[in-house]
């Protein structure tokens, strides 16, 4: 590059020289590489004259900044007191691109210095010369290949580094956005990639995220009219035990994250709730909202009575999986009923002797050693908030009999004495008691009915219309257990099933809504005969008398207008009745054979408003599962303030991070290959710990069972 005139020249010449029309200095693109943002401004001098400061004119505001590059990026970073003025003109988004380009340019500097990074014995880094990089032609394929196998080991183990210095979860190698990201590089020609810096990921990229997460949402969002919007909420605490509140629009082809309000310091009215919501109303528009799953507590169900009250079309509805939660936990743990206590004690108390005897194991170092000896599974430390926590620990109980029964007649549980002895035998002598182990089976057979209905509304999947049935079928199958286990026939009578009965009827009744009972009655399938033939004295849902008060009630409550009330039903009518529009061959055949929706979509047209009801209600959760997933979110909150993120990109990042996940749950590679169920559970596990190890996990349903299903691959893969 040839020098500049005058004073310009010298030991500078490589650095600068007048090239432009201005008869300003260009920096060389080898110095451009280094302190990038000389590209930002118009070096004017490269010294004063007196032999002193460069000096530059900003691009943007004109400001003429004296000194050298520090200055220049003090000026442009707007960093105050720093011995040049700010930039008035650079926007919060050109700063975050200032701060990029100067980490890239670091980056790029750190990875280009000569110093040596000591790799793993195995792969001594001083071994492998340019000559290997570069193979002469002539090799062997086997050589080669030997060459490719180098690199790979090369680049596990300094991916390997990157989780052990930095205390990552492994579970980050299942995340499907981390395999693609290397596949990405290394099926593309990037040489000298370098990865974003901490500003970057935490500005620009975050923005350019969020604006892609919106483009990904919005074909939720152009069926929310057609299909109908269910504002699923509830309440959390994080790290910081900070009460927290998510909202989520749920539909038929899944969940959409709204957002996160922070409860702290603020009384949870219903008239506080009821505020929320109508917020979160507003925002998706009031005409699209079917209903709002929430809390069963009774300031949330005041509140779901208020937004009742000031929208005709939007229902309240408690969430199935709590309500379901609660009869189980009324059944294990029954208060204040004598005749209830009285039946159910047995239950009671086989779930305090499990407890006793996981914590006794749990809280003793040896007696723990001893356990693992003979277990690959582990107790599950389940909070008592969780949903069934007392059945997913007798169950867990149940699969780990043979492994305890094995530990306490082994020579290594009676020789050590360093314990409580009193309590190592009452462990002992239950682990060994057949009648407390049948007392535990019966518990999870008669049980396993709900624990099954709970996990099928344990989704954000379209189940409205089924909960109605689901829950007749599901006290039928209880009475039935509990009939045979007792030796009765199906018309006699057993008080301990009276008293179950008694539990699950109540909790119906209080939350059961119009809106349970209406789509019950829109699902063609109810009135087919196939189906009314498979249990003896069902009727369809027309001719029961609860279902059709309660789903002339929401009618009446959704059509104001006389006419239009008239009008819907007689279309109910005709539709129930098999008569007018609805009574050919054809459309009564495939009742029978047609997913609801696709009935309504083929046969539904000559009844628009009756068909545009099916298509909003067919489409619904009946729970706030969706808010109920362990992602860790609240821990991931909890980290922002250490990354020194703004309120609002805070608030970005937490949007932009469920909204990922929650469209990534839709995809099929969620349910099969290396990423499987990748997020279940999965945050929560110690950074070193394996998949297997699920102490101390707040649980799922499914996280049991995929603990299980883990253990079973691990051992087919060492085989």
């Amino acid at each position: 590059m040839a020098s500049g005139s005058g004073s310009g020249t010298g030991s500078t010449g490589s650095l600068f020289s007048p090239t432009n029309a201005t008869g300003g200095f260009v920096m060389s693109e080898i110095r451009l590489r280094k302190t990038p943002l000389w590209r930002h401004v118009k070096v004017l001098q490269t010294h004063g004259a007196d032999g002193g400061n460069t000096k530059s004119e900003c691009l943007y505001c004109g400001s003429i900044i004296p000194g050298s590059y520090s200055r220049v990026k003090a000026h442009l970073f707007k960093e105050q007191g720093k011995g040049t003025g700010i930039c008035t003109q650079a926007t919060p988004e050109m700063v975050a691109q200032f701060h990029a380009e100067e980490d890239a340019a670091k980056s790029v500097a750190q990875d280009s210095s000569p110093r040596s990074v000591p790799m793993p014995v195995h792969i001594p880094v001083t071994h492998i010369q340019l000559g290997d990089l570069l193979p002469e032609r002539g090799r062997s394929n086997q050589e080669l290949q030997s060459f490719h196998n180098k690199f790979r080991q090369m680049a596990d183990s300094l991916i390997a580094r990157m989780f052990y210095t930095g205390g990552i979860p492994f579970n980050l190698a299942r995340n499907p956005n981390y395999r693609a990201s290397y596949n990405f590089v290394a099926n593309h020609d990037m040489g000298g990639y370098v990865p974003p810096g901490v500003n970057k990921l935490r500005t620009t990229l975050l923005q350019q995220e969020k604006q892609n997460v919106e483009k990904l949402l919005e074909p939720l969002k152009k069926i929310w009219g057609a299909k109908g919007v269910t504002i699923a909420s509830d309440g959390w605490s994080d790290a910081q035990r900070r009460p927290l509140i998510n909202f989520i629009a749920v539909t038929e082809n899944g969940p959409m994250f709204l957002k996160c309000e922070n409860n702290e310091g603020k009384v949870k009215s219903k008239e506080y709730i009821a505020d929320l919501l109508i917020q979160v109303i507003e925002t998706i528009g009031p005409k699209n909202v079917v209903q709002v799953i929430i809390d069963n507590a009774a300031n949330c169900k005041a509140a779901g009575l208020i937004v009742e009250a000031k929208y005709s079309n939007i229902f309240w509805s408690p969430c199935v999986v709590h309500t379901l939660n609660l009869a189980l936990k009324n059944i294990c743990a029954p208060k204040n009923n004598e005749n209830q206590n009285m039946e159910l004690q047995f239950i009671s108390d086989a779930a305090g002797d499990a407890l006793q005897i996981k914590n006794y194991i749990m809280n003793h170092g040896m007696r723990l050693s001893m356990f693992n000896e003979f277990s690959k599974l582990k107790f599950l430390a389940i909070a008592d908030t969780r949903f069934a926590s007392v059945i997913v620990m007798l169950k867990r109980f149940l699969l780990l009999k043979n492994s305890l029964v094995r530990m306490v007649t082994s020579d290594k549980w009676s020789a050590y004495k360093e314990d409580d002895q009193q309590k190592a035998r009452f462990v002992r002598d239950k682990l060994l008691d057949e009648d407390w182990w049948y007392q535990v089976k019966y518990i999870i057979e008669f049980t396993e009915p709900i624990y099954s209905m709970l996990r099928a509304a344990d989704t954000d999947k379209a189940c409205l219309h089924l909960i109605y049935e689901m829950w007749d079928s599901m006290i039928e199958k209880v009475k039935s257990i509990i009939l045979n286990k007792e030796g009765l026939g199906p018309l006699d009578t057993s008080s301990f099933f009276s008293t179950i009965d008694d539990i699950l009827q109540q909790r119906w009744l209080k939350s059961s809504t119009p809106l349970h009972c209406l789509a019950h009655s829109l699902n063609p399938r109810y009135y087919c005969q196939q189906w009314l033939s498979e249990v003896p004295g069902r009727i369809p849902p027309h001719e029961d008398g609860e279902i059709s008060e309660e789903r002339n009630a929401y009618f009446k409550k959704f059509f104001p207008i006389a006419d239009d009330l008239r009008k819907i039903k007689k279309q109910f009518a005709d539709y129930s009745l098999n008569r007018g529009v609805f009574a050919t061959p054809d459309m009564i055949e495939d009742r029978a054979h047609f997913d609801p929706l696709q009935w309504w979509g083929t046969y539904g047209a000559r009844t628009p408003e009756l068909k545009e009801l099916a298509f909003k209600l067919l489409g619904q959760p009946a729970s706030s599962s969706c808010c109920e997933r362990n992602w860790s979110t609240y821990g991931f909150i909890h980290s922002l303030r250490r990354n020194k993120l703004t309120p609002e990109h805070a608030e970005d990042l937490i949007y932009v991070h469920n909204n990922l996940r929650l469209l990534l749950r839709c995809t099929d590679d969620y349910l099969t290959g290396p990423s499987k169920m990748w997020d279940v559970g999965a945050d929560e596990h110690e950074t070193f710990d394996g998949i297997s190890v699920l102490q101390g996990a707040e649980l799922t349903l499914d996280e049991p069972e995929f603990e299980v299903m883990m253990i079973e691959d691990e051992a087919a893969s060492a085989e």
